[in-house]
């Protein structure tokens, strides 16, 4: 999983082997520590909310799912706060 803080939000970007496991019912993280503190993302496919704390950031994908498996889209976006753009990402690696 790929993410870049923008000034309107978060976009994230996934391959193939994430979106399996997120059908799978398996959250994704990623997470940045450093002394003192630090910064997680997880990707949640069995919840449907969106919410935040301190330096850790939920995005449930329940509803969303469907819309991921579509091979016609290309993304979605959560409005948010903040707005999280989730793209595909898909190259020859896993094919």
């Amino acid at each position: 999983m790929k993410v870049r803080l923008t000034g309107r939000g978060l976009r994230v970007r996934l391959d193939d082997l994430e979106l399996a496991a997120l059908n799978r019912g398996e959250p994704l993280e990623v997470a940045a520590t450093w002394p003192g503190g630090g910064w997680t993302l997880t990707l949640d496919p069995r919840s449907g909310t969106l919410a935040g704390e301190g330096g850790a950031l939920r995005v449930g994908v329940r509803e969303v799912l469907a819309d991921l498996n579509d091979p016609a889209c290309e993304g979605v976006r959560l409005d948010g706060p903040p707005r999280v753009d989730i793209e595909k990402d898909f190259g020859p690696q896993h094919g």
